[in-house]
């Protein structure tokens, strides 16, 4: 008797959403619906009941939701923030922004770089022939540009958050309060029109609002996911951001309603 393979286990692993993107999609499903139904975002995705029944379980252990029969419900906290390490989804869109984010390198000066997986990758992509000072409140950051002769590399110091490897509290703030510099390349975990830039941590979100007041000129670097989203702490309004670069996925809507705004938009 021949073995007929299972549907789900039969789908080509390409096809697979990276864990962040699955939860994600589940936080958001509770955040819209009141409740994920676990077979529907299976088939939605293209993922197994297994594969789905274990980020059910590693969000439930983050306190983010409470399995129930059939799929979760949620808890009182719904922000679901990954480790930057682990943000490998949406690799080509950010390798895009970076790549547009270069031409917006000052001449000569000096330039802030936020945490994050799309500011991480613009720093591996800095050329070697520009003499700039660059600050940063991400060691790895840091690190990556140290191959760079031209380049003077500050960090700002303070507690440095695992999950994100930034630096915050009052060593990093106290940094911030004695510079100035001519761009700052900002990161935002969410971004909403109505709501502005957004964060889950209330001290990285306090160290990006000095950043703002600390550049000249601020870059926003944010891939299509992040638009139409809210979270737990505002650092910034639309406002308060000069450009924003982000992919050409960004839904025709959000990107009308961000210029309606003021914003220029310029997508890769």
């Amino acid at each position: 008797m021949n073995h007929v393979p299972d549907r789900n286990q039969a789908r080509s692993d390409s096809r697979v959403p990276f864990p962040e993107q699955r939860r994600g999609l589940i936080l958001e499903r509770l955040r819209t619906e009141g409740r994920a139904d676990a077979a529907a975002i299976s088939e939605e995705l293209g993922v197994t009941g297994e594969t789905l029944r274990k980020d059910l379980m590693a969000l439930e252990q983050l306190g983010l939701l409470r399995r129930v029969h059939g799929g979760a419900v949620p808890v009182g906290r719904l922000t679901y923030e990954p480790a930057v390490s682990t943000r490998t989804g949406f690799r080509d869109e950010k390798t895009r922004i970076a790549k547009a984010a270069l031409r917006h390198l000052p001449s000569g000066g000096s330039l802030l770089l936020d945490a994050g997986s799309t500011t991480a990758r613009l720093a591996a992509m800095f050329p070697y022939d520009k003499e700039l000072t660059v600050y940063t409140n991400t060691l790895s950051i840091a690190t990556s540009l140290l191959d760079r002769p031209l380049l003077t590399v500050h960090t700002l110091g303070g507690r440095v958050r695992p999950l994100t490897e930034a630096e915050v509290d009052d060593w990093a703030s106290r940094s911030l309060a004695e510079i100035n510099v001519d761009v700052a390349f900002l990161g935002a975990n969410a971004i909403s029109v109505d709501r502005g830039l957004t964060t889950p941590d209330p001290a990285e979100a306090a160290v990006k609002r000095l950043m703002l007041q600390s550049a000249r000129r601020r870059v926003l670097l944010a891939d299509h996911s992040k638009f139409g989203c809210v979270s737990n702490c505002k650092h910034a309004d639309l406002a308060d951001i000069d450009l924003i670069i982000t992919d050409s996925d960004l839904d025709d809507r959000e990107l009308k309603a961000i210029q309606a705004a003021g914003v220029e938009v310029e997508l890769a």
